[in-house]
Parts: structure tokens; C-alpha cells; sequence
């Protein structure tokens, strides 16, 4: 037994350095779909049945996109001696990893490839395993209201009419994306019943409830069910909580992480999806957006946001935290189309001096809306509630409305409920770079569903 254990360690120590020995990733960007082996005729091969009952539902044709990468494409690209971290089939590309660039360079000449960028360089610090913070587990209750600490955050939308309605995000399923979601699993304020399952992109062999907790925090503002604690705006919704981001370092491969953890979303049968990241800098300052390039088509996030709707899915983002700096401007993929990028007021409605603003480069307006997120109540990695500031947490507090308004309207296709979410905001009339079109009132879109559906 003794010898087993030690024939086992040393395996699984050579397949530690093996998997540690690759400090290079980079996305190849596929020219077409030429050797697919699928048929737009037959897209049970390729979608799950949930995918393509939402596109049913909605009207939505299966197309090009929807084709996975050509097999044979990734298969010649692994022969050339490099390792396969994810394909996105949307915007047609394979990331890889490699301890050897000369290997990129053979890649970049097979005749089916458009393309290949560096998106990774292993940082100069070293990664350390996380470790879990201690748990109290004993929030303070706040018995002069149902909603606890959160009243305020789901008043403001009047969302709380919706669920007096009986729409509390039942039958719906939300996707998170996010970074870690530390203690989520111990923390008991949480129901881990309404979890469908957990997938890390970033690392597929890390705990993910012990890495960060911007995740968590992101979560508990639409998932916690504790009356008089606190009932976030779609406690009876189901969710998946997926993990992008990379907290050790800011590099283009987050977005790569970020897009198949997107299309896996759609293959699971997700309604909507939040995601409270953005990126406009990164550790290779050669990589840093410009204002000019807000345009909704230039970061492959914001393509991949893009398409979102166009599968029957909302996706709801920040606008990010730049408002009182230099950029000041909203992050990708914000500045996509079809999606509602959130800015945050305080429990007051006025907009908290760190939101990001608009518009894009090309003069859409952004942001969509705004919700709270100056001193946002969010569950803390001890099990206690605690305060927070940023879009991150604007973003799911109207993304769990904006879901339980969907199960209210659903006769609406996705773009339909960007639209009613939009028209019901309180600057609709005048729409502006900074609140976007304002506070939405979303019993109040419910009302102009009813209203257009007799």
C-alpha cells in the first residue's frame, strides 16, 4: 500500500509539472467552418435540447455560429505541440497554451487559421493556494421588513411588486460569471439547493468556493432567501455559478474564459446571465483599450456579449468603476449591443461618483440603466451581511428583477425585454451618458406587458 501511495504521488507530481510547465496562451482565430462534420439541419448534435427550445420559443434561427469548432481544425492545431484550453464556437477560436512559441508560428501558417494573438504570460508572482476564511454564520436580522438588509436595493425598481405578484424567479435559471464564490458553500444563509452545478474556466481543478469571493458577494444580491435577514431580487430562481476570472493577473485570456463560459450558459438552458467584470487594462499595457474602440466589436467580450440575445438569453453587466478616474468610461463588454449594462446609484437614486459612463464610441447609449451599488448589502465571506460599493453589485440586483419580470412577460423574446426594461426607466424620455435611461420601474413595464397583451 505504501508503494501505491508513492507510485501515486509521483504521477500525480509529474502531471503537476507538466501542467505548471506551459507560461504562454494564445488565442487562434479561425478563418471558417469549412470541415465541420455538423449540419444546421440536424442541430440536436450540437445544441441541447433547452437551447434550442428558447430559440423555439422565441423565433430565433440556428445559424453558423451556433456550429462547433471544426473538430479536425483543433486536432491539427493540438498536433502542432501545443495544449487546448477552450474553443468559442460564436466568434470561431481555439486558446492554447504552450512553453514554446515556435510552436504558434507553425499554427499561424496552417491554411485554415486568421489569425494568432498572445493572450497569457504566467505572472512573475507566485499563485498561492487560497485558503478559507472563518465563519461566524450569524447575520443580523432586521424584523421591520421582509426583504431584511436588501429592501431598499429591490424597492428602488419596485420589484417587490413582482414578487408580491407571485414573481420571484421561479422556473427561470440564472448563469453568474464572475470570480470565486468564497464560503458560498458553507455560508447557510445561502440555499445550495437552488445551485444546478458549478464550473470553473479559469482552473477546472481549483475549489472554487475557496478562491475570491467578488462571486459570493455578486450571488447573494439576487440568490439569498432569508426573510428578515435578507430576500434578494430572484430567491426562488435556479443558478450556475461559473468562474472566469483570474484574480492572480489581468490578461486577454480572461475573455477567452469568459466566452466559453457564455456558450456554456447557452448549452445549459440559462435564461440570463450576470456578469459583474469589465476590462480596459491589463498587465501587458500594450493590450489597453482606447476610448475609440468602445464600439461594442472590438474586445472579443463584447462581440461575444453580442450575441447573446441573439440565442434568446439577457445578458445584464456592470458598467464598471471608472468614473472618477482617468478612463471614466463603461468597460467591455458593456459596450455591446442587445444587453443592459447597469451604473450605480445609492438608496437614494443619485449616482455614486465612481460609475462608469458612456456612451459608446460609435454613440449608442450607455449605460442602459442603474440600480444600487453605493452601499449595496451583500453577504460577507464570515456568513454575516456586510456593505459594498460598485457596479458589480448594481448589476445582479436589476439582473434578478429583470429575470422575475421575464417570468412575468414570457411571451417576450429576449431583445423585447431589454427594450421593456429600458422604456420603464425614470430618464427615458431624455436618456443621457450617465444614468443611462434612469431607475427602471419594473412593475411598471409589467403592467405595459398586460396592457399590450389583451
Amino acid at each position: 500500500m505504501k508503494r501505491m501511495i508513492g507510485l501515486l504521488v509521483g504521477i500525480l507530481t509529474v502531471l503537476s509539472a507538466g501542467a505548471q510547465q506551459d507560461t504562454l496562451k494564445y488565442r487562434i482565430c479561425l478563418k471558417d467552418k469549412a470541415a465541420t462534420e455538423y449540419s444546421l439541419q440536424r442541430p440536436e448534435e450540437f445544441l441541447s435540447a433547452k437551447a434550442l427550445e428558447r430559440r423555439h420559443r422565441q423565433g430565433l434561427e440556428v445559424d453558423s455560429t451556433d456550429l462547433p469548432v471544426c473538430r479536425s481544425y483543433v486536432d491539427e492545431i493540438r498536433r502542432q505541440g501545443v495544449n487546448i484550453v477552450v474553443t468559442g464556437k460564436w466568434e470561431n477560436f481555439v486558446t492554447v497554451s504552450c512553453n514554446d512559441s515556435s510552436a504558434i508560428g507553425r499554427i499561424a501558417a496552417l491554411p485554415f487559421v486568421r489569425s494568432a494573438e498572445r493572450v497569457w504570460m504566467r505572472p512573475a508572482k507566485e499563485v498561492v493556494t487560497p485558503q478559507r476564511d472563518s465563519l461566524v454564520n450569524r447575520p443580523e436580522k432586521h424584523p421591520e421588513s421582509y426583504y431584511g438588509a436588501g429592501a431598499a436595493q429591490i424597492q428602488l425598481s419596485r420589484g417587490d411588486k413582482l414578487h408580491e405578484a407571485g414573481f420571484r424567479g421561479q422556473g427561470m435559471t440564472i448563469a453568474v460569471i464572475d470570480a470565486g464564490y468564497h464560503n458560498a458553500d458553507r455560508i447557510t444563509a445561502f440555499d445550495m439547493n437552488r445551485v444546478l452545478g458549478v464550473k470553473d474556466f479559469v482552473n477546472p481543478r481549483a475549489d472554487i468556493f475557496a478562491e475570491q469571493s467578488h462571486g459570493m458577494a455578486v450571488w447573494s444580491c439576487m440568490g439569498l432567501n432569508r426573510p428578515e435577514v435578507m430576500v434578494g431580487t430572484a430567491p426562488e430562481a435556479s443558478y450556475w455559478l461559473l468562474r472566469s476570472e483570474d484574480d492572480y493577473s489581468e490578461n486577454l485570456v480572461e475573455q477567452d474564459y469568459w466566452s466559453a463560459a457564455v456558450e456554456f450558459a447557452d448549452s445549459v438552458g440559462v435564461d440570463v446571465i450576470n456578469t459583474s467584470l469589465g476590462y480596459y487594462t491589463f498587465d501587458d499595457p500594450l493590450k489597453n483599450y482606447e476610448f475609440r474602440q468602445l464600439d461594442g466589436r472590438y474586445a472579443l467580450m463584447s462581440r461575444q456579449a453580442s450575441h447573446v440575445a441573439d440565442k434568446g438569453m439577457v445578458l445584464v453587466c456592470s458598467a464598471g468603476n471608472a468614473g472618477a478616474g482617468p478612463w471614466k468610461k463603461i468597460t467591455p463588454p458593456g459596450d455591446a449591443d442587445n444587453v443592459l449594462t447597469v451604473g450605480a446609484v445609492g438608496k437614494d437614486g443619485v449616482l455614486a461618483t465612481f460609475s462608469s459612463i458612456g456612451n459608446t464610441a460609435d454613440g449608442r447609449i450607455k449605460p442602459d440603466v442603474v440600480a444600487v451599488g453605493y452601499k449595496a448589502d451583500v453577504m460577507g465571506t464570515d456568513g454575516n451581511l456586510t456593505q459594498a460599493n460598485g457596479t458589480s453589485f448594481a448589476s445582479p440586483i436589476m439582473c434578478g428583477m429583470v429575470t422575475c419580470l421575464w417570468q412575468a412577460c414570457p411571451k417576450l423574446t429576449a431583445k423585447e425585454v431589454i427594450e421593456l426594461v429600458r422604456r420603464s426607466g425614470d430618464r427615458a424620455a431624455y436618456p443621457d451618458n450617465i444614468y443611462g435611461y434612469g431607475v427602471p420601474d419594473l412593475w411598471q413595464a409589467y403592467q405595459e406587458y398586460l396592457s399590450q397583451s389583451r
